[in-house]
């Protein structure tokens, strides 16, 4: 299921947009879906990240320390 999503885009995006889609010969509109899947994505790591970076629990290591750990 689908649902239509409308917005307004300054005209430099919209060209850059034009651009990409002809160059990867993909419609505009595949190309924003992706591009908010991959924001969504991210942004869902980033609020893990900073609830853990909250974490007053949680236990900080240096990075010689991780390698160590990790055996590397």
């Amino acid at each position: 299921m689908t649902t239509t999503v409308s917005i307004r885009l300054p005209d430099e995006i919209v060209e850059e947009l034009d651009s990409m889609a002809s160059s990867l010969e993909r419609s505009k509109t595949f190309i924003i879906r992706k591009a908010i899947e991959s924001y969504l994505q991210e942004y869902v790591d980033y609020l893990i990240a900073l609830d853990r970076l909250r974490d007053k629990d949680d236990e900080i290591i240096s990075s010689d320390e991780m390698r160590e750990r990790l055996g590397l």
